[in-house]
């Protein structure tokens, strides 16, 4: 024991000497050089990472976009494949739309299976290149040859081109084997490709190699005044090249990274050494009258913690029923003020549900207080087990208990929570080692509906328990007959569901899709409405819900797609007969194994074309499970009909889905709609989708255009379609039909728009 008490006695001694500030002043200035060159070192390594860092951010740009180039010119190899008779002048249309879509390619050509070169767009400055066979040497030929077996796309090496300077070419062929009728190619000049995948900063500072397998394919920045300590390569994956990027900066780049902190950092360390040093004289001065007042402080703060202590067990009494353990009635009143007051401000939700012992006055003065006082507690004990961050159980006195549940959503979060409370209640008490079976009565009291404040509210739960005591014990009252009412309303609408299927009460309106291109109207989608024999025509919203909580949705959904081709089979020979139906399906329909079959069985029924109907679903279904979805889009781009993806642009960062899945068609949320033409973020991005589907291939459908404003600024990016009341409300099949013969629906259209 004596050890530590010497040890601590000589440090004491030796920070109280005079020679320790200059031992501080010999240490700082020792740190200060081996930090000085370690932050050197380490200046240097981060140089390196930084250009490492650039190599390869240099070299993930050159893959993403020579893979976003390379199945752009598959897509349309793709589709040369499926129309084999594709005229020249629609294949040069083809190609002035990548051209300027992309605005990278030099040309894009089409070379027939014996590698010449037939048609190519721009003609004008590459008319040398019009009969020229590409597969100039035995390596290019036995590529070419090996991606037409395989109908993998190939990427030549960095070339001299026939039209003059180095570039590149990816050919994607048309068809495999026997049946390829040639290659799509795409031609980019490296100098073209350069100035349009890097900023003028990397241009500016890096010389940059591109070597395949180990040879120096191209240099860019040749006369760059390089710094020769620092260089970095990174390997670009791309097919049938081996390629490596090398980045090599200039010496004014590694003058921008170097830092100032080596030198910055001993200074600072001698200043602080120094500084340090005064410090510890002063605080030599100051140690000997502190160490006289350190054991009069630790005193106190023992005082200072014992009174703590006394304070949290007199708030906790306070805030506590001694008895059962549960929070007392006061701390839950005052409780039950301050969450009505957050639930106002949120706009949500608070329940308020008074529990009374059946039958407990009885046993008590026939078992006497003992007995009461044990059952009491472990009531408390199961229904504490209710307790977390929303629900508050107390004991209110006598055989009463109260529960508050915060953040409802909905009524059916009560009626759980009932349930809950009355499972506590199932299995029998066993007290003074005998069981006995004790049931609740439950009055129930909802903000804002029962009441705006505690007391009104704990009154208004008061009067419901009553009013369920009168009904028999042993159930629950809701205390707002209102509330009451609704929720009968929803019993009996939920009932008359079941009913309206087989009496036919379903009706489908349609929603006209304007082709912003030509003025046409080519499409329309299908909404659902209840014709309720007593509440009249009802929307999707009052009855959709129901359908998916009780299962009926999936048969819903299958009479959707029975009477929309049912539809397009009396549109036959008529104005309409042009015109497809879009759909939509639920979560729980997509989940049917069996919807395809259905949806197939419906079109050979009415003997219709697949590329007449179109599914429609909510992102957010889309993706739910990724995988089974991908199943069964799959099967549905198999049977022909069209997909689209509903309120796209809602909540989901990652679009890299769209890659995966076989999408024809996007739909704009009508959030983003609404305000395009005032808001700048929401322009932004109404512009990005359009061009990253258009991108991918993908058509665009905009809904809840109500404005000319709106209208315009769709047509003017290039969006499809477009939908909504300024074009038309959804209609009965009789009203569009009129509408359309009349040619009436399209309103509010610019002149000379030619729609």
């Amino acid at each position: 024991m004596d050890k530590p008490v010497t040890s601590s006695r000589t440090l004491a001694r030796a920070l109280l000497s005079p020679a320790f500030p200059v031992l501080i002043a010999v240490v700082f200035l020792a740190l200060a050089a081996a930090l000085r060159l370690g932050l050197e070192d380490e200046a240097k390594s981060q140089v390196q990472a930084n250009l490492a860092n650039e190599s390869q951010a240099m070299a993930t740009l050159l893959e993403r976009e020579f893979q976003i180039h390379a199945e752009a010119i598959d897509r349309m190899a793709s589709r040369m494949t499926i129309d084999p008779t594709m005229t020249e002048y629609r294949w040069r249309a083809d190609a002035r739309n990548y051209l300027q879509d992309f605005g990278v390619y030099q040309a894009v050509e089409w070379i027939d299976k014996h590698f010449v070169i037939q048609w190519l767009e721009p003609l004008a400055g590459n008319e040398n290149v019009v009969g020229y066979n590409v597969a100039f040497s035995e390596k290019r030929r036995k590529a070419l040859e090996e991606a037409r077996e395989t109908g993998a796309y190939d990427i030549s090496d960095v070339i001299n081109l026939r039209q003059g300077g180095k570039g590149m070419v990816i050919y994607a062929p048309v068809g495999l084997g026997a049946s390829n009728r040639g290659f799509i190619a795409g031609v980019f000049r490296m100098q073209t490709l350069a100035q349009q995948l890097l900023d003028k900063r990397v241009l500016t500072n890096f010389l940059i190699e591109i070597r395949n397998a180990g040879h120096l394919s191209y240099t860019l920045n040749q006369s760059a005044d390089i710094d020769p300590g620092f260089s970095s390569s990174s390997s670009v994956n791309l097919p049938s090249l081996d390629w490596t990027l090398t980045l090599k900066p200039t010496r004014a780049w590694v003058e921008q990274q170097q830092s100032p902190w080596p030198w910055l950092t001993f200074t600072t360390m001698l200043f602080m050494g120094l500084l340090t040093s005064i410090t510890t004289v002063l605080v030599q001065l100051i140690l000997k009258r502190n160490q006289a007042l350190l054991k009069t402080r630790r005193e106190l703060e023992q005082e200072i913690d014992q009174r703590k202590t006394m304070q949290q067990d007199l708030a906790r009494l306070e805030s506590t029923d001694t008895l059962t353990g549960l929070a007392n009635r006061r701390f839950f009143m005052e409780d039950l003020a301050h969450t009505l007051n957050i639930a106002d401000r949120q706009m949500r939700q608070v329940a308020l549900i008074m529990i009374d012992l059946d039958r407990f006055q009885m046993l008590n003065d026939s078992l006497g207080h003992q007995f009461g006082d044990e059952l009491l507690i472990k009531v408390s004990e199961r229904l504490n087990q209710l307790s977390d961050e929303r629900v508050l159980v107390a004991y209110s006195g006598g055989d009463e208990f109260m529960v508050c549940q915060q953040q409802l959503e909905d009524i059916d979060d009560v009626i759980k929570l009932l349930g809950q409370i009355k499972q506590c209640f199932h299995d029998p008490f066993v007290v003074q080692e005998e069981a006995h079976t004790i049931t609740a009565t439950m009055g129930v009291a909802v903000y804002p509906q029962s009441g705006l404040d505690a007391d009104t509210l704990l009154r208004n739960a008061d009067i419901a328990l009553y009013r369920a005591k009168d009904q028999g014990r042993n159930t629950y009252q809701f205390y707002t007959e209102g509330m009451q009412d609704r929720e009968v309303m929803r019993l009996e609408l939920d009932k008359d569901l079941s009913k309206a299927l087989a009496n036919e009460e379903f009706v489908l309106y349609y929603q006209p899709q304007l082709n912003l291109e030509n003025g046409d109207i080519n499409s329309v989608e299908a909404l659902i409405r209840w014709q309720h024999p007593q509440r009249g025509l009802l929307s999707p919203i009052e009855f959709i819900p129901l359908a998916e909580e009780s299962g009926r949705i999936s048969d819903i959904g299958r009479w959707v797609v029975m009477a929309a081709c049912r539809q397009l089979a009396r549109w036959k020979n008529t104005p309409c007969e042009n015109l497809r139906i879009a759909v939509n399906l639920s979560g729980r329909e997509l989940d049917d194994e069996y919807l395809v079959d259905h949806i197939r069985d419906a079109l050979a029924k009415e003997n219709l074309s697949p590329d007449q109907l179109e599914v429609e679903l909510t992102e957010e279904i889309f993706i739910e499970n990724l995988e089974r979805n991908r199943n069964q889009l799959n099967r549905l781009r198999e049977l022909g009909v069209q997909l689209a993806i509903d309120d796209f642009g809602v909540g989901y960062s990652s679009l890299a889905y769209l890659r995966d899945f076989p999408v024809d068609l996007l739909k704009i949320d009508r959030s983003f709609i609404t305000e395009v033409t005032e808001r700048h973020d929401d322009a932004v991005i109404t512009r990005a989708v359009i061009n990253l589907a258009h991108n991918l291939g993908i058509q665009v459908i905009a809904e809840g255009v109500e404005t000319d404003g709106q209208l315009n600024f769709l047509r003017n990016h290039r969006c499809n379609l477009a939908q909504g009341y300024l074009i038309s409300r959804p209609l009965p099949p009789g009203d569009l039909e009129q509408a359309l013969a009349e040619g009436i629906l399209v309103t509010g259209l610019p002149e000379g728009t030619g729609l």
